[in-house]
């Protein structure tokens, strides 16, 4: 049944009265445009908690994160240990000097060396300065090589932890400026669920349409009071997690920077497969893993050598504790030695060191080859991620713009009576879908591009 002519006026009068009450839909931005206060709101914190004045962007989340990360300290603490092993490694290689003092009591028995028969005199006084040194001493050089290449895999490691911890702060810092969004997308769906209400409640009271257009705009209310609790209860968790990654103690009371909008340009790929083929921590990782089995190898042979050491002392070494003794010989002088130790059996240990130092380094070298294929494959399957998702956020944008009007038309033509509650339910529920969408296409892309600047050792 048609309405009279006067129902359409009013309601078309009522539907150009709830446009003005929206915004205008020939601004592309302006459903999100007015979400920027609504994003403000939603990062409030907690009762009794004072907000922090700065907000907190990306670079700052991404500074104290590499302060206080108890992972990467430990990855460091490793590094700085491995460099202590090089520097003693490295001091092996240089002769030392050492201070000796000593006094040496025998029993007496008439004779001159006393009861104990090896002893040079009852008393026995040392004292001299020593100096050692390796003249050839092949083992503790390939020591010092694998000292070496150790303290460089443990760099790349370093560099390999703080870059993950990059991602992983990126990712949540967008799923929190996400989840800002999101929280306010269902408060703005909310409100328009509760209009909803309002229009099918005029409607009946007019009795235009059924009882069971109220039943319906009233449970896709209550699905939308359930979407935005569920939205507050994400927002808590992800600025939980963000806080958790961040600062050294536990706080809620902050806000973030909500950036999405501002579209970075993706850089060529044959640039990005260049830095990233640079700078890749885990090929440099892998290379001084090469480097250090190699070295193992070296030292392992080594132990088919043989070794030249020198000794040199100068001191005293007499029964009287003075330079001279009673007969004006002199006491103070000094001593040298070298020496030669030469391997001639160990019942096949050397060889079975060399035989598992070459597995070593062929197993090394054979994860230094996977290392280079995973990482252009990695490169090209981010860097396509970030192109897709590039062009996708401009078609998301449009399919916004697209149900915003399609709600806006559909709401006229239900206060006009030419669609049903069904149809109306429909294009709200499409516009709620469509913003969720448009939000996590901004992070998509922001998230892949950041993984590319982590490759590439930009960010």
């Amino acid at each position: 049944m048609r309405r009279p002519l006067t129902s359409l006026a009013m309601a078309a009068i009522a539907g150009i009265a709830l446009h003005a009450q929206d915004g205008p839909v020939t601004h592309a931005v302006a459903p999100h445009a007015a979400n920027r206060s609504i994003f403000q709101v939603s990062q409030t914190p907690p009762a009794g908690a004072s907000a922090d004045s700065t907000p907190l962007t990306l670079q700052a989340a991404l500074t104290q994160a590499r302060t206080n990360s108890q992972q990467l300290r430990s990855v460091v603490l490793a590094a700085q240990l491995a460099v202590e092993d090089r520097v003693q490694a490295r001091s092996a290689l240089l002769p030392g000097i050492n201070g000796f003092g000593q006094f040496i009591y025998t029993e007496p028995n008439g004779t001159p060396s006393g009861v104990f028969v090896p002893n040079d005199g009852p008393k026995v006084y040392n004292a001299w300065g020593t100096a050692h040194g390796d003249i050839f001493a092949p083992a503790k050089w390939a020591d010092y090589r694998v000292a070496a290449a150790a303290e460089a895999v443990a760099r790349a490691k370093a560099d390999v932890a703080t870059r993950g911890l990059v991602v992983t702060v990126v990712q949540n810092y967008y799923a929190l400026v996400a989840a800002v969004r999101k929280a306010a997308n269902a408060q703005q769906s909310l409100m328009e669920a509760q209009q909803l209400v309002d229009i099918t409640q005029r409607q009946e009271q007019g009795g235009e349409v059924a009882h069971s257009d109220v039943v319906k705009a009233q449970i896709q209310f209550a699905q939308r009071q359930r979407d935005a609790q569920d939205a507050d209860l994400t927002l808590t968790k992800s600025r939980l997690g963000v806080a958790v990654l961040v600062f050294p103690d536990f706080r809620e009371n902050f806000t973030v920077i909500d950036d999405l909008q501002d579209i970075a340009v993706l850089p060529p790929l044959d640039s990005v497969k260049s830095m990233a083929t640079g700078n890749s921590p885990d090929l440099k990782a892998a290379e001084a893993s090469v480097q250090q089995e190699s070295s193992g190898l070296s030292a392992a042979r080594s132990g088919l050598l043989p070794s030249v050491s020198f000794d040199y002392f100068y001191g005293i070494s007499a029964n009287q504790f003075a330079i001279t003794n009673p007969e004006g010989n002199r006491l103070l002088g000094s001593v040298a030695q070298a020496q030669m130790t030469i391997p001639l059996w160990n019942w096949g240990a050397t060889q079975s060191k060399v035989r598992q130092a070459q597995l070593r380094t062929q197993q090394a070298k054979a994860e230094l080859t996977l290392t280079q294929r995973q990482l252009l494959a990695n490169i090209i399957a981010f860097y396509r991620e970030a192109e897709t998702s590039r062009q996708q956020v401009d078609s998301l944008r449009a399919s916004l713009d697209l149900a915003t009007e399609s709600r806006r038309l559909t709401v006229l033509r239900y206060q006009a009576g030419e669609v049903t509650i069904l149809e109306l339910v429909d294009a709200q529920t499409t516009l709620t879908q469509a913003r969720s969408a448009y939000d996590d296409g901004l992070v998509r892309y922001r998230v892949a591009l950041a993984v590319l600047q982590t490759l590439t050792g930009t960010l």
